[in-house]
């Protein structure tokens, strides 16, 4: 039985992403450009950009903090910025330039992306020297002041900080920018509310500052759908459980809060409760894929095949292969229950 449950759980990550073509990749190429930033030490950091005007470059703040100096590099020509901007609590600094000749990107608002949307990023990872894509989808979206964070699981490695997240009209919906430690790859990107608020902010002299990101303060001042990840992937669901009913009392209206209380009350063994809490979550978000994954987990450990068969459903709307492997898990649980009993 618990294989039959791991191998279910492993669809998670086994979607099948719509990709843009070839072409639209090239055309966004002239929209993310690479950042060299001179550091303290004499050695040279990398990061990634968008052009989000022809003046401004936007990335993030932590590619150019306490930097002597930064440049952008773009089809092997360099260009030098006259001014910054920064918002450095949200991770969003702007380069400004006299001219750049390259074409903006579409900025689209994070109040309007869907669960399960398909999205990609573009970044230049690990020193590559051609933008690098990702394909996944929305995940998530938490609410913070004023915009929310987008939580997808479009993966993004070193030197991909700035990045941009597209939607599948080329729009941009995000800035690639943290990740939680673990081996879960839970991705995070800035909405573009905060860039357009960041554009109409004043001027600075300087990159130094002493002031960290969000999600690089101490986990205790970190936000409730940080906290919850190690817990989480560490199976410690009395933690979970905690972190997750203070967030229900911050958020009632988060329904990721509610899901990770309902994924806590199932490991703390209190089904009952843990069914309750996730259809909390699904009333605040109906197309959540990650708890009707839980369902379907409670529904495979109680032999509920009522449950099952519409979960099955539900899930073939959003992800075909995962609702194809829990019908082979249905059918493996139901010739178990047919197997004579061992002597």
């Amino acid at each position: 039985m618990k294989n039959l449950i791991a191998l279910f759980l492993l669809a998670q990550a086994s979607q099948v992403i719509a990709q843009p073509s070839i072409g639209e990749l090239l055309s966004l190429h002239h929209s993310i450009v690479q950042i060299s930033v001179e550091l303290g030490n004499g050695t040279v950091g990398t990061g990634t950009g968008v052009v989000v005007s022809p003046e401004y470059v936007v990335t993030n703040c932590h590619v150019l903090a306490n930097g002597k100096g930064a440049n952008v590099a773009k089809y092997n020509d360099g260009y030098k910025p006259i001014a910054l901007k920064a918002d450095w609590k949200h991770d969003l600094c702007a380069l400004k330039f006299e001219g750049l000749p390259f074409k903006p990107v579409n900025l689209r608002d994070s109040a309007s992306l869907a669960i399960e949307e398909d999205v990609f990023s573009l970044g230049y990872p690990n020193g590559n020297n051609v933008p690098q894509p990702s394909y996944g989808s929305i995940k998530a979206k938490y609410a913070m002041d004023g915009s929310l964070i987008i939580r997808s699981n479009t993966a993004f490695s070193l030197g991909s900080s700035g990045g941009a997240l597209f939607d599948k009209k080329l729009n941009l919906i995000g800035m690639t920018t943290f990740k939680s430690p673990g081996p879960q790859g839970f991705y995070y990107s800035l909405p573009v509310e905060w860039i357009r608020a960041l554009i109409a902010s004043k001027e600075l002299l300087s990159l130094n500052t002493d002031e960290s990101p969000f999600w690089a303060l101490p986990f205790d001042q970190q936000p409730y759908f940080m906290q919850v990840v190690i817990p989480y992937q560490n199976k410690d669901w009395p933690t979970l459980h905690a972190i997750a009913e203070a967030w229900t009392k911050s958020q009632p209206e988060a329904p990721d809060a509610w899901y990770y209380l309902g994924v806590a009350d199932h490991g703390l063994n209190r089904a009952p409760l843990a069914k309750n809490e996730l259809n909390k979550a699904l009333s605040l978000n109906p197309q959540h894929l990650e708890v009707f994954m839980q369902q379907s987990k409670i529904a495979l450990q109680e032999a509920d095949f009522d449950a099952l068969e519409k979960l099955t459903q539900r899930i073939n709307s959003l992800d075909p292969y995962a609702a194809e492997l829990l019908a082979s898990n249905i059918v493996a649980l139901k010739q178990s229950k047919a197997l004579p009993p061992s002597k």
